[in-house]
C-alpha cells in the first residue's frame, strides 16, 4: 500500500478545464494493496457535506478522457467527484502493466467509495458511481456487491465478459470457438512467460482499414484523433495485455444483477452497437428505482465527450433522488 505514483502537475485533460470546480490529484488504494491515482473534482464554494460520485471508464481509457469529463460535469451540478485509472493503468499502480480483471476492476469501484467515504466534505450515506462502456458494467456488479453505494449509472455499457466469452452480438456463443480463444491464449502465456514480458493486443486499429465496421470508426474517431488521443491511454495506444482475455472468458459479471436494490440507471445511445448490452442488463434488474435511457440517434461514443448528448442533468437528478439519507 506504500506504492508511490509518479502524478503529472499540468492539466493534459482532453476536455478544458471548468472554472466552476476545483481539482486537485489523490490516491487511495483497492484491498488488493495496487495504489490508485485519481482526479478529485468538487464544486467550488459550496457549503455542508456533499453527495460524492466515482466515476471510471471506458474500458482501455484513463482519466483524462471520459471519466475526468463526467467528474468534473458532475461536479458542476453539486457533488464530489473522482475519476479514477483502474488498476494496472493509467497514472494507477500495479504490475505487470495493462492488465484487466472482472474481480480487481470491481474492487476498483469499491476502493473509491472506501475513499469517499472518509472525505471530511462528503457524506458516506450519499455516495453513487458512473461507469463508462466496459466499466459500465464493473459498475453494475460493483452495486450487486457494495451496500454502500446508493445508485449507479451505466453509460454506453459494455458487458467485458459476455462479449469476450460469446463474441459480438453472442455471435461466437459456442464450446468451439471458446476452446479455440483459450488454446491461442494459453499458447500466448508460454510465450510470454519465455520472453519475461506480456505481448499487447494493439489499441484501436490505426491506420484504418477502409472496410472496417463502423463502430471501428466510430473508436478510431475517438481515440486516434485529437478529439480523444491520450499518451496513457491504451485504446489510443498499444492496448491490454493480450492474456487479460482469459479471465473475462472464465467468470461472468453480472451474476447477482437482479439483486441490485440500490437505483440503477442505463443510458445508451440508440444506434450504437453496444445497445443491446444496456437492454439485456435493464431486463436483469428488478424493482422500481430502475430505469433505462435511450438517446435518440446517438452512437456508442457521442456518450464519451458529447456534451450536447449526454444527459448530464438528468444524471445529476437521478442521483439526487435516489441519495436522499
Amino acid at each position: 500500500m506504500n506504492e508511490t505514483l509518479q502524478l503529472t502537475t499540468e492539466w493534459d485533460k482532453t476536455f478544458p478545464k471548468s472554472n466552476h470546480v476545483n481539482h486537485r490529484k489523490v490516491t487511495f488504494y483497492n484491498r488488493y494493496g495496487i495504489t490508485l491515482a485519481a482526479d478529485l473534482y468538487e464544486p467550488r464554494n459550496v457549503q455542508g457535506k456533499l453527495p460524492a460520485l466515482a466515476v471510471c471508464g471506458p474500458f482501455g481509457a484513463v482519466k483524462e478522457q471520459a471519466s475526468g469529463l463526467y467528474a468534473q460535469a458532475m461536479a458542476k451540478r453539486g457533488f464530489l467527484t473522482i475519476a479514477f485509472d483502474p488498476s494496472y493503468t493509467g497514472e494507477s499502480g500495479g504490475q505487470p502493466r495493462y492488465v484487466a480483471s472482472p474481480d480487481i476492476n470491481t474492487e476498483d469501484f469499491q476502493a473509491a467509495v472506501d475513499f469517499l467515504s472518509v472525505q471530511e466534505q462528503v457524506d458516506p450515506e450519499r455516495i453513487g458511481i458512473i461507469g463508462i462502456c466496459g466499466w459500465g458494467g464493473m459498475a453494475i456488479n460493483a452495486a450487486a456487491i457494495d451496500t454502500r453505494i446508493k445508485a449507479t449509472v451505466a453509460s454506453t455499457m459494455y458487458d467485458m465478459t459476455r462479449v469476450n466469452a460469446k463474441g459480438y452480438f453472442d455471435g461466437e456463443d459456442s464450446e468451439e470457438e471458446r476452446y479455440e480463444k483459450r488454446k491461442a491464449l494459453n499458447a500466448q502465456r508460454i510465450i510470454d512467460y519465455r520472453s519475461g514480458s506480456y505481448a499487447r493486443a494493439g489499441g484501436v486499429v490505426d491506420p484504418l482499414p477502409q472496410d472496417a465496421p463502423f463502430f471501428v470508426k466510430d473508436y478510431y474517431d475517438y481515440y486516434k484523433t485529437e478529439r480523444g488521443y491520450h499518451k496513457r491511454s491504451l485504446n489510443s495506444n498499444e492496448g491490454w495485455n493480450v492474456t487479460s482475455t482469459l479471465s473475462f472468458l472464465n467468470m461472468p459479471i453480472l451474476q447477482y444483477a437482479q439483486e441490485i436494490r440500490s437505483a440503477v440507471l442505463l443510458i445508451h445511445g440508440e444506434k450504437a452497437h453496444s445497445c443491446y448490452f444496456s437492454k439485456d442488463a435493464y431486463q436483469m434488474l428488478k424493482g422500481d428505482n430502475k430505469e433505462l435511457m435511450l438517446i435518440p440517434d446517438a452512437v456508442h461514443t457521442d456518450l464519451y465527450d458529447r456534451t450536447d448528448v449526454i444527459p448530464f442533468d438528468q444524471m445529476a437528478e437521478f442521483f439526487r433522488k435516489n441519495m436522499i439519507v
